[in-house]
């Protein structure tokens, strides 16, 4: 068997190439999440035919239904049960979002490593949560898409999440996370910009992601990145990677330019919500 070294190098060698081609090869269990953008995008196609691959994944299915029935989606209580209306009720930026959540669940089951298993876990935790504050402080506040802001939320470690559905080829790095952190730090921005752009996300959605510095804007937060940032310091479950990374926790725990009393007023008031869309994402 290689060793870490030699095969940190093969697996930076083969992204290399990938992103140099413009083709990046993804994992089995993002292929539904693929499958329902391309519908998505594509103008010959009907809802119905959406409806059709949702219903062919049941977990999905599952997610669909219990979303349409969240509180901030159906405020009244009539009670949704049909894959149509609720694909209809939540919206294709929702619906993204929750295939993306079900193959990030797949994901965590395709590791050997149990340590893997765990990391992949709670990195799947804290993207639903990120995820759930966005569209909570969107739907309050009333300044950005609230679907726009999940999808985003739900993007914030699709690079590690990348990382991770690959490194199973390369069982070295596996044995030794923490400097597979360190692998990890070097190449999550590329991989992340690679992987919102092959899915043709909208710019704003990949400029929100882009921006790592501190939260510079005024309050209440009236831009896409600033929301996903004050949602990534709202998530109360952390990325495993952060504090492994060698420069420190990264971005999720600087809160300079916010008010600390705002925040915690926008807190208590949207908590309700996000929990609601969290059991909705998550279950």
């Amino acid at each position: 068997m290689q060793d870490f070294g030699a095969q940190t190098r093969a697996f930076a060698a083969r992204i290399e190439t990938e992103l140099d081609s413009g083709h990046l090869n993804f994992p089995t269990s993002m292929d539904i999440s693929l499958r329902i953008k391309q519908l998505a995008d594509d103008p010959d196609s009907s809802i119905e035919d959406i409806v059709a691959v949702v219903r062919a994944e049941p977990v999905l299915s599952a997610k669909v239904i219990r979303m349409a029935n969240a509180m901030l989606l159906n405020p009244y209580g009539a009670h949704i049960t049909s894959i149509n209306n609720a694909v209809r009720r939540i919206g294709l930026a929702a619906l993204r979002c929750l295939a993306f959540a079900v193959a990030a669940e797949q994901l965590i089951q395709d590791h050997r490593s149990p340590q893997l298993r765990k990391i992949a876990a709670q990195l799947w935790r804290h993207s639903a949560d990120v995820a759930s504050w966005a569209y909570a402080f969107a739907h309050y506040l009333r300044a950005v898409n609230p679907d726009t802001a999940m999808l985003a939320g739900m993007m914030t470690d699709i690079g590690q999440f990348f990382l991770l559905a690959r490194v199973g080829d390369y069982p070295a790095l596996e044995g030794d996370f923490a400097r597979f952190a360190e692998f990890v730090s070097v190449w999550n921005t590329p991989i992340s910009r690679s992987v919102l752009e092959a899915f043709e996300l909208p710019d704003d959605i990949i400029d929100a992601l882009d921006d790592d510095g501190p939260y510079s804007g005024g309050w209440p937060p009236e831009e896409l990145h600033d929301i996903v940032r004050i949602a990534t310091l709202a998530a109360e479950e952390h990325n495993p990677f952060s504090h492994l990374y060698k420069n420190g926790a990264g971005t999720e725990n600087d809160d300079s330019g916010i008010d600390k009393a705002q925040f915690a007023s926008l807190l208590e008031e949207t908590r309700a919500g996000k929990e609601a869309m969290l059991h909705a994402v998550h279950g």
